[in-house]
């Protein structure tokens, strides 16, 4: 029985887009209807999260900031946050600008950016709505703290900026992949993971039942700590190893699928009862596919 569902936004529910589709948004009301807590999992500020977070009606504590930040939507006080260290970002802003790499600095509760390199329009879309546009980064650290960082190029610089950071900032700071075009720096030890078995705990949910829906290598921790961990049909590889089951891709409303699946089914003795909930009455669409290829950590 799933009490608790964590959904990663970007690639899971929303395309560039930006629109949760009338299938997801429909699967994710019977599952609330049914007693489950619903959550959004992302990388997104708490401020951009709120949109999506009203879309689906959700109520509870939002995990954001790539785990950096559990807040509930009536709250101005988070229940979790955690910040960098101004000094290894400053170190990190040298570091980039000897390479001429772009980056977007996040501190506190807004994004800073000494250049702009993509139309305004991509900022707003990607990182949120509130954006300062300065001539200095590290002048920022002066007044804000940090919470995590990003950078922003295209996939096969992305690649290696990925490996670069590894292999320098490895075991100071978490480095995730949220993008194609995404290698984010966030504060050791906070990931995902981390924040839904904070959250689990709150809200006194046992890890068993608790599912995560992802697509991408910032989910990994959450996917595989979750009872059940679903990646989506496009996920990437790395999550794809880790997940319980895939699920269709976006394009076919797989977190729909995954919802259905396994929290709108019934349950008995052990084993999935293939009842079609009323979403598949309404949209006609339904997928038995199974990650055959993983060794599931769990008996599903």
């Amino acid at each position: 029985m799933i009490r608790l569902l964590a959904l990663d936004l970007d690639g899971t529910l929303i395309d560039d887009d930006l629109v949760i589709s009338r299938r997801v948004r429909c699967a994710v009301a019977e599952a609330k209807e049914r007693g489950v807590t619903v959550t959004l999992a992302t990388g997104r500020m708490f401020d951009a999260t709120l949109p999506f977070a009203r879309a689906l009606d959700i109520t509870a504590p939002l995990v954001c900031y790539q785990g950096g930040l559990i807040q509930s939507l009536d709250s101005s006080t988070p229940f979790y946050r955690a910040t960098m260290e101004p000094a290894l970002v400053r170190e990190v802003l040298e570091w980039q600008t000897e390479r001429g790499w772009h980056i977007a600095l996040y501190a506190d509760y807004d994004v800073f950016i000494a250049q702009r390199r993509y139309p305004e329009t991509f900022y707003r879309a990607m990182l949120g709505e509130r954006l300062v546009w300065v001539d200095d980064l590290s002048l920022a650290l002066e007044q804000h703290e940090p919470v995590k960082f990003i950078f922003v190029a295209e996939q096969p610089q992305a690649d290696h900026i990925e490996r670069e950071m590894q292999d320098h900032f490895g075991g100071r700071m978490e480095i995730v992949r949220s993008h194609a075009m995404f290698v984010e720096g966030n504060p050791l030890g906070v990931s995902k993971g981390d924040a839904l078995a904070r959250l689990a705990d709150h809200l006194d949910v046992p890890q068993e039942q608790v599912m995560a829906i992802g697509d991408q290598g910032n989910d990994v921790s959450m996917i595989s700590w979750a009872g059940v961990g679903v990646a989506m049909g496009d996920a990437s590889p790395v999550l794809q190893a880790v997940a319980d089951w895939s699920a269709p891709p976006l394009a076919e409303d797989g977190a729909a699928v995954a919802i259905e699946r396994f929290v709108l089914t019934s349950q008995a003795v052990g084993e999935l009862q293939e009842n079609k909930p009323p979403c598949d009455k309404i949209f006609g669409h339904r997928s038995t596919q199974k990650n055959t290829d993983k060794k599931s950590k769990k008996n599903l």
